[in-house]
């Protein structure tokens, strides 16, 4: 039985892939931190990811399913942008501020532990209903 097909339990399961790609791009962000030019970097929103707005592959579009999307890693439906919340630039271009960085990957782990007790919570209510007992 696939229990992502539940509605609140694959809820869950796609917040926490998007937190965790999420998390990718902040621990990046803060790698770069020294690195010349470079531009902070978020990730698409949750919303935009479950409205499916933006191509589920991130990669070329295709009309076959046959067809390579040209995309080796990434999670599904995420989408790489520019950190527009970014609050200053150094004078060598990079636009990371590691304060901002760690708030973010708080929060991050926060949510993360929320989807995950959430997942469990209802794996457990699930596993009740159908033996009828814990």
């Amino acid at each position: 039985m696939n229990l992502s097909n539940l509605s609140i339990l694959g809820l869950a399961s796609d917040r926490m892939q998007w937190l965790s790609a999420r998390q990718k791009v902040v621990s990046e962000n803060v790698a770069n931190a020294s690195t010349p030019n470079f531009k902070a970097r978020d990730v698409s929103s949750f919303e935009s990811m479950l409205s499916g707005e933006l191509s589920r592959d991130n990669g070329l579009v295709t009309t076959h399913d046959k067809h390579f999307t040209g995309v080796a890693h990434g999670t599904p439906g995420v989408r790489e942008v520019t950190d527009r919340n970014a609050t200053g630039t150094t004078l060598d271009g990079n636009t990371v501020n590691l304060e901002e960085q760690a708030v973010k990957a708080a929060e991050i782990g926060d949510h993360y532990r929320l989807a995950a007790q959430l997942y469990r919570k209802s794996y457990d209510l699930l596993t009740m209903a159908v033996t009828g007992n814990r």
